[in-house]
């Protein structure tokens, strides 16, 4: 089959949507496909293979303290039906289909079979008709969606209350040969402290400052520990290092973002990892990085980590805000090597069943499913021969 995957989202800057389509185009391309990634971009793409089709120029939204990087313009119209008259995909799978600007123009003028996954749990702006053209163009556009998928629960609790109808879930992946425990860890921090780690957004939603509460408190009852913190934003970075000064605060590390291939090695460093998320979470992927490099967890019992791992199994779900009872949980592992090593091996068993080749073959089963439900029946020429049991 023919394939594009669809991001709203700057192809420059990866975040969780476009990490997951990255992902799936590789595990797509092993199978056999021919596929395509169609999203904008803030700067030019030098790019070994002709995978991406530049449609947009991506630019800094602030929205519900975060910020997304979507394309704003009106003009993409001429561009995006170029594209699909000269690429005639076979299945045009858009993620956050109603997001503006492009996926929601990409949908319009489709006339392939269209399948959207559905990321966000809540405040998404594709979905909260904070935009002027959301209520209309939902209504006209949900119609040629031909196939819906959810990668949660909550994703699809929440999508489904505007775009009603069927739904399947299928969950984010993980590469496990990437994330695996062979890697070697950072040698600066292996010196025999307890590591924490912390990976995610420097933004409010992602509860850095509750984490930072609870290491004061951690701190002061165990010094032998460190808080190890991974992940770009500079404006609560700023807020975050001056508590860290106020409160005299000793080893606690600020790395910034790091490349893909590095985030492996910092896993394999932590003794726990930590994500404190105040809401917002559709899917736990952090998580189940961790878990793969067979690290025990602590997280907020919200929808998204609820739907990923399992209190008192992989880790530890405390409730969002209760810097108390984060502090306690912490404590409890940092004495505990036993049962960070059985959490760890759990995790181990978790992740597993997320493997990308595994969630892959799901969709492309999915593929299958709606593109033989159509009314056309515009069968490729490939179309029996590569499928998911293939």
């Amino acid at each position: 089959m023919k394939i594009a995957l669809v991001s709203p989202y700057d192809f420059i800057h990866p975040g969780g949507v476009v990490n997951h389509i990255l992902a799936l185009y590789d595990q797509l391309r092993e199978m056999g496909h021919e596929v395509k990634i169609i999203a904008p971009a803030s700067r030019s793409v030098q790019s070994k293979d002709d995978r991406f089709l530049h449609i947009g120029k991506a630019r800094p939204l602030p929205v519900r303290g975060t910020t997304i990087r979507i394309s704003l313009s009106l003009r993409l119209a001429s561009k995006i039906k170029e594209v699909l008259s000269r690429e005639k995909f076979d299945i045009i799978h858009l993620h956050e289909p109603f997001m503006p600007m492009l996926c929601s123009a990409v949908l319009r003028f489709s006339d392939s079979v269209n399948i959207g996954t559905f990321h966000a749990c809540r405040g998404s702006p594709g979905y909260n008709f904070g935009w002027p053209i959301s209520k209309l163009m939902l209504h006209r556009r949900r119609r040629k969606l031909a196939g819906k998928i959810a990668v949660s629960k909550p994703a699809m609790d929440y999508a489904s209350k505007y775009v009603p109808g069927q739904y399947t879930i299928i969950p984010n992946g993980i590469d496990l040969k990437h994330f695996s425990p062979d890697v070697s860890p950072i040698e600066r921090f292996a010196d025999g402290k307890i590591n924490i780690l912390f990976v995610g957004r420097l933004e409010k939603r992602k509860g850095l400052d509750h984490l930072l509460k609870a290491y004061n408190k951690v701190k002061k009852e165990y010094a032998n520990c460190r808080l190890i913190i991974v992940g770009p934003g500079v404006i609560f970075r700023r807020k975050y290092e001056r508590y860290v000064r106020r409160n005299h605060l000793a080893d606690v590390v600020f790395i910034g973002m790091v490349d893909y291939d590095e985030l492996p090695r910092y896993y394999k460093t932590a003794d726990i990892f930590c994500s404190p998320a105040t809401g917002r979470e559709s899917f736990g992927i952090v998580l189940l990085e961790a878990m793969a490099l067979g690290k025990p967890i602590v997280a907020t019992n919200i929808e998204g980590y609820a739907s990923v791992m399992t209190n008192g199994e992989e880790g530890y779900l405390v409730p969002p805000d209760d810097d108390n009872e984060l502090a306690r949980v912490l404590m409890a592992l940092i004495t505990d090597k036993s049962l960070r090593q059985q959490m760890g091996a759990r995790g181990l068993i978790t992740a597993q069943e997320h493997d990308w080749k595994e969630i892959a073959r799901r969709v492309v089963d999915y593929y299958i499913k709606i593109f033989g439900q159509t009314s056309w029946q515009k069968t490729p020429p490939k179309y029996e021969a590569i499928s998911a049991s293939a």
